[in-house]
C-alpha cells in the first residue's frame, strides 16, 4: 500500500494545453498499451473519495451518440403509443360522451334514436351514390412491382403501400392518355357493397354515420345499395368498360320490387350528383346508347334525389387542380417548401406525377364550370357582387361599423372582387378596371421551342406543359385575366390531348333548343344547362349543402421560375387582401360555400332554373334548397362536429341526417319544411340572365 501511495504522490501533473504533444507521457502509455496494461489515469482507483477529472466526465458524455438518441426517441415515443393505445381500449365506450357532456351538457339523441322514438321506420329503399375519390378501389392485375397486392385497396383504406412504393402506385391509378380506359396488364376495380365508401380510411367517415342511423328505423342491405363506380373513369366509360350504370338500374328495380313497390330515394354526394343526372338521361335513353328504360323510368321507379354537396354548375377548384395540381393548401405548402413539390425531391417530382395522373381521370373534366359568363359571371360582374367575406368573428350585420381614433363611428365598406375573373395573372390585374386589362390573344398564339426535350429529367415525367415551349406560356400569362368561358379555350391550349379526349364525354355550354336531336349524345348529360329533367313530376329533387365556410372561387396566378421542366404556372400565395376580411387569402378569393363547392354551383339549379315549370324542368318536379349553416365542433371531443357544413363532414350533420331519414320514411319536401337557407343564392339566381 506504501509502493502504491508513493507511486500515484509521484505522478505528473496533466499536461496543459501548450505542452508538446509528444513527450515522454505518450511513450510511457505506449508502454503500457504493450504489456497490455491500462494507462495509470485509466485504472479504476482504490481512493473513492476524490472526484472526478474533467477528463473522465468528458469521456462519459461522449459515450452517448446520436444513433443513442436515436433509439432513446423512438423508445418514448413508442411507450407513449403503447400506453395511449391501452388507456383507449380500457376507456369505458361512454368516457369520451361523458366528458363532452360534462362540457358542452347533454348531446342530443342523434337522428336515429330521436326519430325512432318518434315511431319511424323503413319505407322507401336508399340508393348511395359516392362521388370522386370517397369510393375504394382495388387492383385485379398489375404489373411486377404490385406482387403481393391482389384484390388490396390501391385508394382507400390505410395508403400503406402508397409509401412502400409511390411511382408503382401512381402507375396503377392513372388510365391509358389515350383511350381513358385501363392501362395494358392493369386492372383496378371499384371496391362493391356499403364498405365501398362508409369510412374513407379508418377513422374517417363518409356514408358510415348515415348507414347507422338509417338502420335504427329499421333499414339494412336488403333495402340499401351502394352504387360503387370507378370514378376516375368518364360516367359512360364506367358503362363501357364495367356495365356500372346497367347494375344500377337493375339493383334499383329489383330494391323497388322487393319493398312492396316503393320507390327509391336516391342520395348522391359530390361528383355522384353529376354521376346521377348522367344516370337518370341514360336509363330512359334508347339502346344501345342508354339503358332503354322507356321515358317513363323514373317517374316508376324513383320518389326523391337528394342531391349533397352537389356541383352542379361546376368548382373553380377544378380549374386548380387541373391547372397546376393546386389547391389553396398545396399552394401554401409550394410556397413554404418549393423544392419537396416543384424540384427532384427524393426523384419524385410530386406535382408532376400528380399532375400526368390526374389528368388521365377525365372524371375531373365533368367539374369544370358550367354556363360560362352567363353563369359565373365576366372581367366586371358576377352574380356574387357585394358579397363581404367576414371573419367568424365578425357578426352577420349589413355593414361593418368601427370607431376611429375620435371615438366616432366609421363605416367599412368591403373591398370589391372581380369572382369572375377565374384566373388573373398577378394581384395588379385581378383588382384593376377591366377597361384597363389589354389583353393579348392566346387562342392562336403559336407555342415556342420546346427547351425541355433535352432535358432527360423533363422527360421521365411527360406532363403536356413540356410541349407548350416558352412561347406558349408567355401567351397564356399575357391574356391577363380568364373567366368561365375562356377557361375551356385555355385547356384547349395548354392540355389539348385531355380535352380532346374529355371532350367526347362533357360539355360546358348552355342550350338554346333541348329539342334539338344533338342533346341526345351522352356527352350532354351530366350538364344540367344541356338536359332536361326526366318526365317525373311527383318526383322530387332536393340540393342540400353546407355554407358559411370560405371556398375558392377564383385565383391570382404567377409563372413558376422553372417554367420550362416543371409546371409552368403556380398560384401566387403572396397575394393577400388588406385586411382579416378580405376575400383573398394566399393567393385564392374566397366566396361562400362548403369549402369545396361554391353555393353558386350547388344551389342555382333547385333555386331557380329547375324551379317550377321550365325548360330544363318540363315536368315540373318540385325543388328544394336545403341549406346547413357550418357550425365547427366545439371541443375535440366532438370529432368532425354535429353541425358541419363542410363537403365531406356535412354527412355527420344531425339536421341533415335527419331530412333524410324522414325522406326515406316516407316525408314529402313540404313535410319537412320546405326551402331553408341561410345564403344569398336566392339573390344571386337573379342576378343570372338566362332564358328559362
Amino acid at each position: 500500500m506504501s509502493l502504491l501511495r508513493r507511486r500515484k504522490q509521484q505522478q505528473p501533473p496533466p499536461p496543459s494545453p501548450g505542452d508538446d504533444s509528444n513527450g515522454s507521457d505518450h511513450d510511457d502509455k505506449d508502454k503500457d498499451k504493450g504489456n497490455g496494461k491500462k494507462p495509470a489515469e485509466e485504472q479504476p482507483s482504490s481512493s473513492a473519495s476524490g472526484p472526478p477529472s474533467k477528463e473522465a466526465g468528458r469521456r462519459a458524455k461522449a459515450k452517448w451518440s446520436c444513433v443513442d438518441s436515436c433509439c432513446w426517441l423512438v423508445g418514448c415515443v413508442c411507450s407513449s403509443w403503447w400506453l395511449l393505445l391501452f388507456l383507449y381500449n380500457a376507456m369505458p365506450a361512454s368516457f369520451p360522451q361523458y366528458v363532452t357532456e360534462a362540457i358542452t351538457g347533454p348531446l342530443p339523441d342523434p337522428p336515429g334514436v330521436k326519430l325512432q322514438k318518434e315511431g319511424l321506420q323503413a319505407k322507401h329503399p336508399v340508393i348511395f351514390v359516392p362521388g370522386i375519390v370517397t369510393g375504394g378501389l382495388e387492383l385485379w392485375e398489375g404489373h411486377h412491382c404490385a406482387e403481393g397486392l391482389f384484390r388490396k385497396r390501391l385508394w382507400g383504406g390505410t395508403f400503406g403501400d402508397v409509401y412502400k412504393r409511390p411511382l408503382c402506385w401512381v402507375e396503377h391509378m392513372s388510365l391509358d392518355n389515350e383511350t381513358g380506359l385501363d392501362k395494358p396488364g392493369i386492372r383496378v376495380r371499384p371496391v362493391t357493397g356499403l364498405v365501398a365508401a362508409d369510412y374513407f380510411v379508418p377513422g374517417y367517415f363518409v356514408w358510415a354515420v348515415l348507414i347507422a342511423n338509417l338502420a335504427r328505423i329499421g333499414y339494412e342491405e336488403k333495402n340499401m345499395y351502394m352504387a360503387a363506380y370507378d370514378w376516375r373513369l368518364s360516367f359512360q366509360n364506367t358503362e363501357t368498360r364495367d356495365q356500372t350504370l346497367s347494375r344500377i338500374k337493375s339493383n334499383i328495380e329489383l330494391l323497388v320490387a322487393t319493398n312492396g313497390g316503393n320507390r327509391a330515394v336516391v342520395i348522391p354526394h359530390s361528383m355522384g350528383v353529376l354521376y346521377f343526372l348522367h344516370f337518370m338521361k341514360w336509363v330512359e335513353a334508347p339502346s344501345p346508347m342508354g339503358g332503354g328504360g322507356g321515358p317513363d323510368w323514373c317517374a316508376k321507379h324513383i320518389k326523391a334525389v337528394a342531391n349533397i354537396g352537389g356541383p352542379f354548375l361546376g368548382v373553380p377548384k377544378a380549374v386548380a387542380g387541373l391547372f397546376s395540381s393546386e389547391a389553396k393548401d398545396v399552394a401554401v405548402a409550394r410556397a413554404i417548401a418549393p423544392e419537396m413539390l416543384d424540384s427532384d425531391f427524393l426523384g419524385l417530382q410530386t406535382l408532376r406525377h400528380l399532375m400526368r395522373m390526374t389528368r388521365t381521370w377525365d372524371s375531373t373534366m365533368s367539374m369544370l364550370p358550367k354556363g360560362g359568363d352567363t353563369i359565373w359571371g365576366g372581367l366586371d360582374w358576377s352574380p356574387e357582387d357585394g358579397f363581404e367575406c367576414k371573419s367568424k368573428k365578425q357578426k352577420t350585420n349589413d355593414s361593418e361599423v368601427s370607431k376611429d381614433v375620435h371615438g366616432e363611428p366609421v363605416e367599412v365598406h368591403p373591398e370589391p372582387v372581380n369572382f369572375g375573373r377565374m384566373v388573373s395573372f398577378g394581384k395588379d390585374i385581378a383588382e384593376a378596371a377591366a377597361s384597363n386589362i389589354e389583353q393579348i390573344e392566346f387562342r392562336d398564339a403559336v407555342k415556342g421551342n420546346n427547351l425541355a426535350h433535352s432535358n432527360t429529367s423533363c422527360r421521365d415525367v411527360w406532363t403536356e406543359y413540356q410541349e407548350l415551349g416558352w412561347g406558349g406560356i408567355k401567351a397564356v400569362s399575357e391574356y391577363k385575366a380568364y373567366t368561365a368561358s375562356s377557361i375551356i379555350d385555355l385547356f384547349n391550349f395548354v392540355a389539348p390531348r385531355m380535352m380532346q379526349r374529355g371532350s367526347v364525354h362533357f360539355s360546358y355550354g348552355i342550350a338554346d333548343n333541348l329539342d334539338d336531336p344533338k342533346y341526345g349524345h351522352y356527352k350532354y348529360w351530366s350538364n344540367p344547362l344541356e338536359t332536361k329533367l326526366p318526365n317525373a313530376p311527383k318526383m322530387e329533387i332536393f340540393s342540400m349543402y353546407g355554407v358559411g365556410i370560405p371556398t375558392e372561387r377564383a385565383y391570382v396566378y404567377k409563372l413558376s421560375p422553372q417554367a420550362e421542366c416543371y409546371i409552368p404556372f403556380q398560384i401566387d400565395a403572396s397575394a393577400e387582401g388588406g385586411d382579416e376580411n378580405s376575400c383573398l387569402k394566399g393567393g385564392v378569393y374566397m366566396s361562400n360555400g362548403d369549402e369545396t363547392v361554391p353555393v353558386l354551383s350547388s344551389g342555382y339549379m333547385c333555386a331557380k332554373a329547375w324551379r317550377g315549370k321550365t325548360r330544363f324542368n318540363p315536368a315540373g318536379s318540385k325543388t328544394y334548397v336545403r341549406e346547413y349553416n357550418h357550425s365547427p365542433p366545439s371541443n375535440l371531443l366532438e370529432g368532425r362536429g354535429t353541425q358541419s357544413g363542410a363537403h365531406v363532414d356535412i354527412m355527420g350533420n344531425f339536421a341533415l341526417m335527419e331530412d333524410i331519414i324522414r325522406i326515406a320514411a316516407g316525408a314529402t319536401g313540404e313535410e319537412i319544411g320546405g326551402d331553408q337557407v341561410y345564403s344569398d343564392i336566392f339573390k344571386w339566381s337573379e342576378k343570372i340572365k338566362l332564358k328559362l
